[in-house]
């Protein structure tokens, strides 16, 4: 109920929790107004959620400090300090394991600020400036409005400028510029540039073009140099939203700073878009001679490259890769592209570059997500083109052993099984440069007395999800065992996409390990199955694996049936519309509205009906119908019409789509993950 009332906040979701609570005193009553205060929250009902949340508090003490701590948020968006103040002096005293103790004092400062008592918030504040809380962007924030409330605007404005400079995603940096306006403390056109720089590089693109035409607009004191400059910074903004044309671009004022390579990118652009390949080179060219060092240029040869390698232009997509590696070798683009370098050469049947360029890639980006494909593929080349099979299976075991549950984990595993035995050979010199992924130790013993994971569970009954997991970090070497507590919180109340989420988003490297090493639960939650019973049941009605057609919903919605995708896609095998109708149409489903894709019964059966016709399309080849799947059957059929690959591995790292081309990866691989948990008879 508290889950529903959260997304719902209808009144008859209010009126159950509500319900709920008069019939189920102490603990329980205390989780649900705790639920209906977080509701009453998020409705901005700030008086109604300070009530029910000390109703939390009186009704038990789990959860005393969230009642508290919450309470007195509500107090304070409600615009009555007042009432927070009593809830959070000393409340580190009052709940000492909190994870709330070390932010209170914030709260606190901003009670006394909203009650224009600055003298009291630095009395808060001041002695926590050299402890960690003083890293925060709101203990900043709240530190510099007491100084400006109290006067001293020269302890204020230099803590405000630092936020809207060095913090400029958060949401104080725009606040601070505002107080600085208040103060009459304008910021330099630089620092306003330098702002604006920081929001392009972070993609948020609308932002930073209005930004520039700010500081060109209000720029009383720039030279005509600087204002050209920022003219050249918003169109590039406008060109990323897809608001720019070529006449815009010429238009542009000419430069000789490093605008000037900015301008002759988004040129590069525009003749990449227009697929002019003899204007875009021309520009290349004239970039590398004068702006050899500028990041623009390291732009256009990426993109450049990634323009050939689509139009299946190999060798100038070698150019490119190479070019930009040997200008930018420790730029961020630099893995990504010496790679597509290394693999352009060996589609070209380059062996001796190929794999004198895929050992470099291993020793010198040896922490890549590109290693585990070099090492299979120079293996191959070992094997293939060199017949030095021993040499070959040390590349294949150290790719099966370093990254046992990746994609070309397996794949290293069936070339070893068709070497056979090898001799002993000395491992060739690059492969020192791997090393094992760091992996914390798993446990799926929880330390069930611990007091943060028992306030988690309480939490999650709360429906207070934003919560699990800080609560959980609190706990002694939660490392261990955080993620899976968390997870099974979300999967004991059928949450098993929530559960999925928390598993992946863990930062831990499961795949890095043999299954055995990992407990089974962990592999439980990162392969779940719901609707099981159902989609084994469509699965051989339609003559697929169940294996696979788990593993696409995995990919697809992690299991959510009520997913809807940008592109309009639905349900667990995300369905476009169009394609529901049809298939429901043709097996004699009557009265199909776009809604029943949301039905897991109906998605799925429609869905493995669908994913069966693409396998038939592609002679069931499921490399490339799963690609099909992702990007359509036109690229897949451009693709395949080469007819160059010497196998289906070949075709798959060929993908120019990285997005389809990990999609691929990733179900194949955890086809067999399912296949090696869940054995049907």
């Amino acid at each position: 109920m508290a889950q529903q009332l959260a997304a719902t906040r209808s009144q008859a979701a209010y009126a159950g929790v509500l319900s709920y609570a008069s019939t189920h005193p102490g603990e329980g009553a205390a989780a649900a107004y705790l639920a209906v205060g977080h509701a009453y929250m998020l409705d901005r009902r700030f008086p109604d959620a300070a009530s029910m949340f000390l109703r939390a508090s009186t009704a038990g003490s789990a959860l005393a400090d969230y009642a508290t701590y919450l309470g007195a948020q509500a107090w304070l968006q409600a615009g009555r300090g007042g009432d927070a103040y009593p809830l959070l002096n000393h409340f580190a005293d009052r709940f000492p394991d909190s994870i709330f103790a070390a932010t209170a004092p914030i709260l606190l400062a901003d009670t006394y600020i909203q009650a224009n008592d600055p003298a009291s918030a630095l009395k808060v504040l001041q002695p926590l400036a050299e402890t960690p809380l003083a890293a925060h962007t709101d203990f900043r924030y709240s530190l510099a409005r007491a100084y400006q409330l109290s006067g001293n605007t020269g302890q204020a404005a230099p803590i405000f400028r630092r936020i809207y400079l060095q913090l400029p995603l958060s949401t104080e940096a725009a606040q601070s510029r505002s107080q600085l306006q208040a103060m009459g403390v304008p910021l330099t056109a630089a620092e306003r540039k330098t702002h604006a720089d920081q929001l392009f590089d972070a993609k948020r693109y609308a932002e930073a073009g209005e930004a520039y035409h700010e500081i060109a607009h209000n720029g009383a004191g720039l030279s005509a140099a600087d204002l050209n400059a920022l003219q050249i910074y918003a169109a590039v903004c406008d060109l990323k939203l897809k608001h720019l044309s070529r006449r815009d671009i010429e238009k542009l004022p000419e430069t000789a700073d490093d605008s000037a390579a900015l301008k002759l990118y988004m040129l590069a652009e525009i003749s990449r878009n227009e697929d002019d390949r003899t204007g875009h080179d021309a520009i290349i060219a004239e970039m590398i001679k004068r702006f050899p060092s500028s990041r623009w240029l390291e732009e256009a040869l990426y993109s450049g490259g990634n323009m050939y390698l689509l139009k299946h232009d190999l060798k100038q997509a070698i150019y490119h890769y190479s070019t930009l590696v040997g200008m930018f070798p420790n730029s961020t683009y630099a893995p990504s592209a010496h790679w597509r370098a290394a693999w352009m050469n060996y589609r070209t049947r380059n062996y001796a570059e190929s794999a004198r360029l895929m050992d470099e890639q291993i020793e010198r980006y040896p922490g890549g997500t590109e290693i585990p494909s070099a090492l299979y593929w120079r293996g191959r080349m070992l094997e293939d083109e060199e017949h030095n099979f021993a040499q070959a299976a040390n590349y294949y075991r150290l790719l099966s052993t370093t990254y046992i549950n990746f994609y070309y984990g397996e794949l290293a595993r069936q070339r070893l099984t068709v070497l056979g035995p090898q001799p002993e050979t000395a491992p060739a010199s690059p492969l020192a440069a791997v090393h094992p992924i760091v992996i914390p130790d798993l446990t799926d013993e929880l330390p069930e007395n611990d007091p943060h994971l028992i306030k988690a569970r309480l939490l999650a009954n709360a429906s207070l999800n934003e919560y699990i997991g800080p609560e959980i970090q609190g706990g002694d070497d939660s490392a261990e065992w955080g993620a899976l507590a968390q997870a099974q919180i979300y999967a004991s109340f059928g949450e098993y996409t929530r559960a999925l989420q928390s598993m992946k988003h863990s930062g831990i490297s499961y795949f890095a390990l043999p299954m055995t090493e990992v407990p089974r639960t962990y592999w439980e939650l990162l392969f779940p199955r719901p609707y099981w019973s159902a989609l084994v049941e469509n699965a051989h009605a339609n003559g697929l694996d169940p294996y696979l057609v788990a593993s696409l919903i995995r990919q697809e919605s992690e299991f959510n049936a009520g997913a809807v995708s940008r592109a309009n896609a639905y349900g667990l095998m995300q369905l476009l519309p169009s394609v529901g109708k049809t298939i429901a149409k043709r097996h004699g489903v009557r009265r199909f509205s776009t809604n029943d894709l949301l039905n897991p019964a109906t998605n799925l059966e429609l869905g493995t009906i669908n994913l069966k016709q693409v396998l038939d399309r592609f002679g069931g080849q499921a490399q490339y119908a799963l690609a099909a799947y992702n990007a359509g059957d036109v690229p897949i059929r451009q693709w395949l019409s080469s007819n160059d690959y010497k196998d289906v591995a070949e075709f798959v790292e060929s993908i120019p789509y990285t997005e389809t081309r990990e999609y691929v990866q990733a179900i194949l691989r955890n086809r067999e993950m399912y296949r090696a948990l869940y054995p049907i008879q």
